[in-house]
């Protein structure tokens, strides 16, 4: 009897050593297994603390802007965020496993969904498939976001443009029961690539966080491309008052400066953007040219007439040089028709003095005498046109250079002036 007790005592103390063995080889002690075992929960929805705001504290914000688009005035830029936050159902302790730190899949777990309030496009990608878990519940996760901002751009000072555009960065929710931002340090990359320079990324927040981006352009290929030409242009047709006033090349120089330069209009009103709110100074900067160019080829015009007639007027024929004219031709016609025997009179007579011969002849000699003067009449009277003319040339090439001066002084100063203003915090 007391030996069959004895052998139940045995079969019992066998068995609990079987299931407690067996409990023990059951139990997760590797990350793969503890990781099945949180996917097996389903944690599809967000953490539920008491007081339903969720902190998700955003440890690193990278920021890269893409590219500037004038016409449309919307920028493009890249955010990589990094991100935690904490969910009690993940947490384990390091008596139970003698890890710290778990990798799952971040599709079967809940992440935050980030949105850019003033977005009119927005892509977020996961820089990775993972996810990191501590056994404190911390989960670390990182997403890149591709967004597309409108930004009303001050452009009436281009090309030497700088502009402040928000980028507002939040949760799904910012009320009591949603998503609360705790933003970390702000890094730039890329700030000084391409045509667009990423000066700073400042947080900003009074009831609503920001990033406020403060861009500036990179003036170089816009003067090189839109306003050198033009001045450059300005300084020919100003030192063209240099070629001569009666001869027409000057003229048909400024003739081709003025189509030059529409060409050169039409060639960039592609590249200069468009008027908005604040139109560009750019856009009068070029009428101004414009018409200066046609005026000047306007005053040319007028001052070749002036050299060459006396007035700047239309008026009737010059009645005194037909009569001349009549006189000329006259006279020619009457040396042609003088017969042979009086030109053989003149050649017998060819060792008289001259004042016999000017009295054999007065007629035509006096008529030839009259045409030499009212030749060098004409001579004088051109001259006196031409110095005439030429000192209102002088006149108009002052008035030009002082209205250069003049204008090259106030483009400056109202380049400096803010004249608009324009407020993207509006979301």
């Amino acid at each position: 009897m007391a030996s069959t007790k004895q052998i139940l005592k045995i079969l019992l103390v066998l068995s609990y050593l079987l299931v407690l063995v067996g409990s023990q080889s059951s139990a997760c002690v590797s990350r793969r297994c503890l990781a099945n075992e949180f996917i097996k929960k389903d944690l599809y929805s967000p953490p539920q603390p008491p007081g339903c705001a969720i902190t998700v504290n955003l440890t690193s914000i990278q920021y890269q802007t893409l590219s500037v688009d004038t016409k449309t005035l919307r920028f493009s830029s890249r955010l990589k965020i990094t991100m935690q936050w904490k969910d009690p159902d993940l947490a384990w302790t390091e008596s139970q496993y003698r890890f710290k730190d778990l990798i799952m899949p971040s599709s079967k777990m809940w992440t935050p969904h980030l949105t850019v309030d003033n977005a009119v496009y927005t892509d977020v990608k996961p820089v990775s498939k993972d996810i990191l878990v501590k056994n404190d519940g911390t989960v670390s996760y990182s997403v890149i976001m591709y967004i597309t901002v409108m930004c009303g751009i001050n452009l009436f000072t281009y090309p030497f443009v700088s502009e402040s555009c928000p980028v507002a960065l939040n949760g799904w929710n910012q009320s009591s029961c949603g998503l609360t931002l705790l933003y970390g340090r702000i890094l730039i990359v890329g700030g000084d690539r391409g045509e667009w320079k990423t000066l700073s990324v400042n947080l900003h927040g009074k009831g609503r966080n920001y990033l406020n981006v403060f861009l500036s352009l990179n003036p170089f290929n816009a003067v090189v491309a839109l306003v050198l030409p033009t001045a450059l242009i300005m300084i020919v047709d100003l030192v063209s008052f240099a070629l001569p006033l009666d001869g027409g090349e000057r003229n048909s120089f400024k003739i081709k400066l003025v189509f030059s330069f529409t060409m050169f209009l039409m060639m960039l009103c592609k590249q200069v953007p468009v008027s908005g709110r604040c139109s560009p100074l750019i856009y009068f900067h070029y009428c101004f040219c414009l018409i200066v160019l046609v005026v000047s080829v306007l005053i040319s015009m007028i001052l070749t007439r002036l050299s060459k007639t006396g007035t700047a007027y239309p008026s009737c024929p010059n009645l005194s040089k037909i009569r001349r004219l009549s006189e000329l031709f006259s006279f020619k016609a009457r040396r042609n028709e003088k017969s042979p025997e009086k030109m053989a009179g003149i050649d017998l007579t060819d060792g008289l003095k001259t004042s016999e011969k000017l009295a054999a002849k007065p007629a035509a000699i006096q008529s030839a005498c009259r045409f030499v003067e009212n030749m060098d009449k004409d001579v004088r009277e051109k001259e006196t046109r031409l110095r005439y003319a030429k000192s209102w040339d002088r006149i108009c090439f002052f008035t030009y250079l002082s209205l250069d001066i003049i204008y090259g002084i106030a483009i400056t100063v109202f380049s400096t002036i803010d004249f608009c203003t324009i407020n993207n915090v509006q979301f």
